[in-house]
């Protein structure tokens, strides 16, 4: 029997760190408990792509200095859509059918949130590079 929804939930770790409070809006709640496990669990594999992406523009980003690989991180994530819409899949693929669903409702400000989390992720890892 197919039990997507409970195996996708199941998989993803618990981040203790987040509170909840009835003043949340409903995107803050969503990232929460939605978005935060999932790039948590996929935070790998996020590194992953990244590098490859480096890698296949000739690794110019090994050369420069911190302040730059950080700059070079955040227009990556702005400029190219075709790799921002590639990490963003990476994210949604993890959704429930009902998260999808929530998603689906104010997915701009929700794609946002996503790509300033990676970002963040991304930049916070950047030295290991």
């Amino acid at each position: 029997m197919n039990d997507r929804p409970n195996d996708l939930l199941r998989i993803r770790p618990e981040i203790k760190k987040t509170k909840q409070f009835d003043s949340m809006s409903a995107e803050e709640r969503f990232q929460n408990e939605t978005l935060r496990p999932i790039l948590k669990l996929q935070n790998p594999l996020l590194v992953a792509v990244f590098q490859a992406y480096i890698e296949m523009r000739k690794g110019v980003f090994y050369g420069l200095s911190l302040t730059k690989k950080l700059d070079y991180i955040e227009a990556v994530f702005i400029k190219d859509q075709k790799f921002n819409n590639t990490i963003k899949g990476m994210v949604v693929g993890h959704f429930t059918i009902s998260e999808y669903n929530a998603y689906t409702t104010n997915a701009s400000a929700l794609n946002k949130r996503i790509m300033s989390m990676v970002i963040e992720r991304i930049k916070d890892q950047g030295t290991a590079f």
